[in-house]
């Protein structure tokens, strides 16, 4: 629903993101079927309002710490195509020297720290970060992002427990694309509104539409406002949906067309293209010379990626210890 404080700026700013996002991510998986990428590959596509709207309510210096569907939110934190889609070919030119691949992207510059494979993992990392600018007195705050497959780990509420105790500015953010892996959310807790974990540790929660870039906005602001105060965290539930399956190996045969086209009905980034059309932010032409620059950011990407060397053996035994603490380990 469009909500008359953005501004037309605004509007434009999410729709080229979430279509960069989109093309990214539909040319990762055309270019996964021709095995130019290998290994695990989840793709974000239909859950681009939930970064958008994430990205216009926080600042360069605030964190982003998520699971291993990362591509779009990499992207959205300021990650260049190039090496995103480097490290997807596992390339010496991607953002972890082409040796995490799809799951672990990482950016200190961008303050993006994962990409992360264990499931739930991000979860203690992310107040660890919100700790460490609590720490060092800075008004920064962490998004830790995970799946609703993720909200079962035990770790959660280990996590919940100290955050809420110590004040720590973390937004916790449940992106509940209703199947974790190839299961409903109904067949694996008797707790169907995960936003519920929130409440056993006072943590102030609510339920989001993940589906509209302006509630995620306004949800994000709210609880950035409380980190930044001081207040401590706050828990999103973020209720979004993945038109593909949960990784490239899944032909989610788990869920019905109809369902897939329902949510294809609130589809976010032809939601933002018409209300920017009908409200005369921009014409048809403008619109498509934005598609037209995306797809070219594209396209180069590729050719990037392509050309770019793959690691020397010599990278192997790097980037496992810190260099100081091993001095045996040359460059």
């Amino acid at each position: 629903m469009a909500n008359a404080k953005f501004s037309k700026d605004t509007y434009l700013y999410w729709y080229e993101l979430m279509q960069r996002m989109r093309k990214f991510e539909e040319k990762a998986g055309q270019l996964y079927g021709m095995q130019k990428i290998r290994g695990f590959c989840h793709l974000y596509i239909g859950q681009e309002a939930v970064a958008a709207g994430i990205m216009s309510a926080i600042r360069p210096e605030d964190s982003i710490i998520t699971a291993y569907r990362d591509h779009g939110l990499a992207l959205a934190k300021g990650m260049s195509a190039n090496e995103c889609m480097a490290e997807l070919y596992g390339k010496a030119t991607g953002c972890t020297k082409g040796k995490g691949g799809s799951m672990h992207f990482f950016s200190k510059e961008h303050k993006f720290f994962g990409g992360h494979g264990i499931v739930g993992a991000q979860i203690p990392l992310g107040a660890g970060i919100a700790f460490g600018e609590q720490y060092n007195g800075t008004d920064n705050v962490c998004i830790c992002m995970f799946g609703d497959g993720a909200a079962r780990q035990g770790a959660l509420h280990e996590t919940y427990n100290m955050a809420m105790l110590w004040k720590l500015p973390v937004i916790f953010i449940c992106e509940n694309n209703e199947y974790a892996m190839g299961t409903s959310v109904e067949r694996t807790s008797n707790v169907h509104d995960i936003v519920k974990l929130g409440l056993a540790y006072d943590m102030p929660s609510a339920q989001v539409d993940g589906m509209s870039a302006e509630a995620v906005h306004d949800a994000i602001e709210e609880a950035v406002d409380r980190a930044r105060s001081g207040a401590g965290p706050t828990f999103l539930e973020i209720k979004t949906y993945r038109y593909k399956g949960h990784s490239m190996s899944d032909p989610a045969k788990y869920r019905s067309k109809e369902e897939v086209e329902e949510y294809k009905q609130k589809d976010p980034v032809e939601v933002v293209r018409r209300l920017i059309l009908e409200r005369e932010y921009a014409t048809e032409a403008q619109l498509d010379e934005i598609d037209g620059g995306i797809k070219a950011e594209i396209d180069e990407c590729v050719r990037f990626a392509e050309e770019s060397p793959f690691p020397s053996d010599e990278e192997l035994l790097r980037d496992i210890y810190a260099q100081e603490d091993y001095p045996f380990i040359t460059d």
